[in-house]
């Protein structure tokens, strides 16, 4: 018996084309390039948000535009002190260093712009329990009047706060006071705040 084959196979299932295809495919591949064009025009979250890697930061200012320099002596409940020349001890670190109106001008596309803050700022790390000393040395002045300092203690982490604020004044060249005396706990927690004097300046 003969068996007749049957003419015209193109070997595609019945009622595909394969240009129908490649066009749904290629629609496909633009609507998945445009969910992901979203996702990332979308503003996240935490837009705005500064992320300090510091439990504490304690901020010491003076005047702008203040030729005088006033320097900052941080001293941890293990002994360790922290101050221009010893910039980093124990979890304790001198972030910013500042000479008054020395090396406060930079150069911007040919343009010199003054920096006229005054500002130093010391960074703790992480929490050792124990008393810290926030002290503030009066090392060189050109003005050779008093100087209003301002020492700031701020808690970054979970929330940021405010846990000291207060004013010293330095008189002459050369004098050292207590700016601040805190406790620090465990639990990142701040008492026993005071003025009490030590002396971390060698003499």
């Amino acid at each position: 018996m003969a068996v007749k084959l049957r003419s015209g196979y193109r070997g595609t299932a019945a009622g595909s084309d394969p240009f129908t295809d490649l066009l749904f495919n290629i629609l496909l591949g633009f609507i998945l390039l445009f969910f992901i064009a979203i996702l990332f025009l979308s503003p996240t979250k935490d837009s705005g948000k500064i992320n300090i890697n510091a439990e504490y930061v304690i901020s010491v200012t003076w005047a702008d535009n203040s030729p005088d320099d006033i320097d900052t002596w941080v001293e941890d409940p293990n002994g360790n002190i922290v101050w221009f020349r010893n910039r980093s001890s124990g979890l304790v670190h001198l972030d910013r260093d500042d000479r008054g109106m020395l090396n406060d001008t930079i150069t911007v596309e040919g343009k010199q712009i003054d920096n006229p803050l005054n500002q130093e700022i010391a960074a703790i790390r992480g929490i050792v329990a124990g008393e810290y000393i926030v002290n503030v040395h009066y090392y060189d002045s050109e003005t050779r009047q008093p100087v209003p300092v301002t020492v700031k203690v701020s808690r970054i982490n979970p929330v940021y706060t405010v846990a000291y604020y207060g004013e010293t004044k330095l008189n002459t060249k050369g004098e050292e006071k207590t700016a601040v005396r805190f406790t620090l706990g465990a639990d990142g927690s701040i008492s026993n705040i005071n003025q009490l004097p030590k002396q971390l300046v060698p003499r």
